[in-house]
């Protein structure tokens, strides 16, 4: 089939002269879905093609983000807030339970920073009991890799709100935003909490399935290619996906071996494959593979890491997903670039870059280092700004597909 933009360099040019009629198209879509308040999309680019690579919908890394897209961060959260109730005032920002990750804090307290620059106060709290058992006290005080003090109140709901267990401070939420991605649901019943919360409570990790986002993103790449007249795939990458795998008893292996060969069949020569567990987040269950045998012949101390994630969540559905060979470098080091939404728009992002990895490799694993990346002047036929521009389409077409699948999680 012929395209009228059919090569990366075209796609670059395209987007850089059309930004405008590209935002426009995706506005009118997501003007009919629900939307992440948050997001943060890893993009590759190799010499043929850009592509989403994973998406979250509970970033956890705003503290790489520069300065001046963070002021933009800000807009973002008060035009949602704004949607919601222009008179909210106070906000409750529910974090991940892990706070001895003293580089997690120093996210925690830019995220609070950036959030109280849309002119709303904002209070850090937790119904995890266990955070809180070890002070004995109903409020923890922390400090962050950079030197922050972040303070947490334990919270419990009652009569429809979450009530503060500290006598010395009121919640009164107007809304609550979520920075939690419940690989293990919380002991909540969100359906009878009264204040809006975002992102949904019903689409955390225990629920969500990369296998499913990458369906929603193929469905919404070509549809966008198709109205655009671009080869599609430019702006994805291959995949398969195998259910009912059981890393620690090899149940399920011969069939993922296969598929991996199979979809290996279709790419260059030399190419390897990303083999990812559905669930996984943090970088966690995943290997990069160069054929099916390396599968199934698969060492113990590789099947445990595959075997189980971030709260020994168990993994049973595996994305097997072309690996797309990084070209972008810092340092002479192999990088990728993650882009952060707020409320659907691109607006910040940084480079994840591996001294210790090649440029097939996870980067998102030990050795990584972040470089700061500003998005802030990317507007359209600002040539020198192309890469940006194209790495924030990508990503807004991957928030688009996690509004497909928000739509679907939240019905």
């Amino acid at each position: 089939m012929s395209h009228k933009i059919s090569t990366k360099e075209e796609l670059e040019q395209f987007f850089c002269h059309n930004l405008n009629s590209v935002n426009a198209w995706i506005d009118k879509e997501q003007a009919l879905l629900p939307q992440p308040l948050t997001s943060s999309v890893d993009v590759r680019e190799s010499t043929h093609k850009f592509a989403p690579v994973d998406h979250n919908m509970y970033p956890a890394g705003f503290n790489n983000i520069c300065s001046k897209d963070l002021l933009h961060c800000a807009d973002r959260f008060k035009e949602a807030f704004d949607a919601i109730n222009p008179k909210i005032k106070r906000v409750g920002l529910l974090p991940e339970s892990h706070t001895k990750n003293k580089y997690y804090l120093d996210h925690l307290h830019q995220l609070k920073s950036t959030i109280e620059m849309a002119d709303v106060e904002v209070i850090l709290f937790s119904p995890d009991k266990e955070m809180f058992a070890e002070s004995g006290s109903n409020v923890i005080t922390l400090e962050s890799h950079s030197g922050h003090t972040v303070v947490i109140h334990q919270g419990q709901l009652m009569d429809g709100k979450f009530q503060s267990m500290s006598p010395d401070i009121k919640f009164d939420f107007d809304i609550v935003v979520l920075n939690n991605d419940q690989s293990n649901p919380l002991p909540i019943d969100w359906k009878s909490q009264t204040a809006p919360v975002l992102p949904s409570p019903f689409v955390g990790w225990y629920k969500r399935q990369k296998n499913h986002h990458f369906k929603c993103y193929r469905d919404v790449a070509n549809r966008f290619a198709a109205h655009f007249e671009i080869n599609p795939d430019l702006i994805q990458a291959h995949f398969t996906t195998v259910d009912n795998i059981d890393y620690n008893t090899k149940e399920g292996l011969d069939e993922l071996g296969n598929e991996v060969d199979k979809l290996l069949a279709t790419l260059p020569a030399s190419s390897s494959v990303f083999v990812k567990a559905s669930q996984g987040t943090y970088g966690m269950g995943i290997s990069v593979v160069s054929s099916g045998e390396e599968i199934r012949s698969m060492n113990r101390k590789i099947r445990n890491k595959m075997d189980v994630g971030k709260n020994n969540l168990k993994f049973t559905s595996v994305l097997v997903q072309e690996g797309v060979e990084t070209i972008v470098k810092y340092d002479g080091a192999p990088a990728e670039v993650t882009i952060y939404l707020v409320n659907g728009r691109a607006s910040g992002g940084f480079m994840r870059t591996n001294p210790l990895k090649g440029t097939q490799a996870n980067l998102n694993s030990q050795g990584m280092i972040y470089q700061k990346l500003c998005l802030s002047d990317v507007k359209q036929d600002c040539d020198h700004k192309i890469k940006e521009a194209v790495y924030s389409v990508v990503a807004r077409l991957s928030v688009l597909a996690a509004s497909y699948e928000m739509k679907e999680l939240m019905e």
